[in-house]
């Protein structure tokens, strides 16, 4: 929904600032499909905002056996969508379910003790802000498909309002909003800026500003600016390697912005808001999960608002593979002795190909 233009489109019809209050009702609360809907708008209205303002700007990509582009996982905790653009590009959005108790002890079970502290019941929805990627990183999906586009406002809101529809089939809600789909936000600023302030007008969806959280790959200019942006906003930054040459390697954005000039930048934005930053550390084999490694990563964390989330690596065909579990078990270990804030971040929807790295606008299931 392109909030912005409809209320210019308003003003100029002379109608009432009330009128876009009653139409961000609709959309953002009451969401509704279409506006035949929203019945507290004359017929007349109705008529004129079905040509010019369609309440979706998405459409789902229909499958090869004829079903809707949303997959579900097999343990229903996660739901990718795939979506066709106007001009025909593709992108993915998915929705995970924090159904699993926060903290899984057992190492049987699969899980690492110290996972990060999510509620269980909590609905997050994980957004793309552009088509495709020209960051290039080595162990994402998205990343091999180059950049298609930057996704409108309007684009990347209705990611969420789609969602928030399927989630209203069992009354429930959406309660975190995650940039950390495809693309890199802070290359399509702007435009991200523009959704998140409308995700947390008051008078619209209303979620909360600090439910929502923008990762980047180490966009300096990006950070820079958003610490003048006044919005409690979580800040992630995509780290993987504590070291310029192996992150380099993973990573091409360090040879343009090497890890001293984007530490510097991450200090100077808490300095600036007092804000806690993330750093994400896929555990990659035997390149970035040794003890040396890990010793270098607890060097790098000196400051009392840094916090690392450790990932699992998950299959994207680039020849990288998973760090085994009691290696990983063992690296989170080592930096918590080296008094780093860590936890494990649970992953959601890798039998859809939906887990972190994994967009990459197919459909096709593991």
């Amino acid at each position: 929904m392109d909030i912005i233009n409809l209320g210019k489109f308003l003003k100029e019809k002379g109608e009432s600032s009330y009128r876009l209050k009653q139409i961000k009702k609709a959309v953002f609360c009451d969401l509704i499909n279409n506006w035949d809907e929203a019945t507290a708008l004359s017929k007349n209205l109705r008529e004129e905002l079905k040509k010019e303002f369609p309440v979706a700007s998405l459409e789902l990509l229909n499958l090869p056996a004829g079903e809707a582009g949303l997959i579900e996982s097999k343990n229903k905790d996660s739901a990718k969508a795939v979506f066709k653009l106007e001009d025909r590009n593709i992108i993915e959005t998915v929705l995970m379910k924090h159904i699993r108790p926060a903290r899984t002890p057992s190492l049987q079970s699969g899980d690492l003790a110290g996972q990060d502290d999510v509620k269980e019941g909590r609905n997050t929805v994980c957004v793309s802000s552009q088509a495709g990627c020209a960051m290039g990183c080595g162990f994402c999906a998205t990343g091999k498909m180059g950049l298609k586009r930057n996704l409108t406002g309007e684009e990347i809101i209705d990611q969420v309002l789609f969602f928030a529809r399927y989630l209203r089939l069992s009354t429930l809600n959406v309660n975190n909003v995650v940039f950390m789909g495809m693309g890199e936000p802070f290359l399509n600023y702007d435009n991200t800026i523009e959704a998140i302030k409308i995700l947390n007008d008051k008078e619209g969806f209303n979620l909360g500003i600090r439910h929502i959280s923008i990762s980047t790959c180490g966009i300096i200019p990006g950070i820079k600016k958003f610490a003048d942006e006044n919005l409690q906003v979580n800040l992630a930054v995509s780290l993987h390697a504590a070291d310029d040459k192996t992150r380099s390697q993973l990573m091409p954005i360090n040879d343009t912005y090497p890890l001293a000039v984007l530490m510097k930048a991450v200090d100077d934005y808490i300095k600036k808001t007092n804000r806690k930053v993330m750093f994400e550390y896929l555990l990659i084999d035997r390149m970035n999960d040794r003890p040396e490694d890990a010793a270098r990563l607890a060097k790098l964390m000196k400051n009392s608002l840094y916090h690392v989330n450790l990932i699992k690596y998950h299959d994207t065909s680039s020849g990288l593979k998973p760090s085994p579990q009691a290696k990983r078990t063992r690296f989170f270990d080592a930096l918590k002795k080296l008094g780093v804030s860590v936890t494990f971040r649970v992953s959601f929807g890798e039998d859809i190909l939906a887990a972190c790295g994994q967009l990459a606008g197919k459909i096709n299931v593991l």
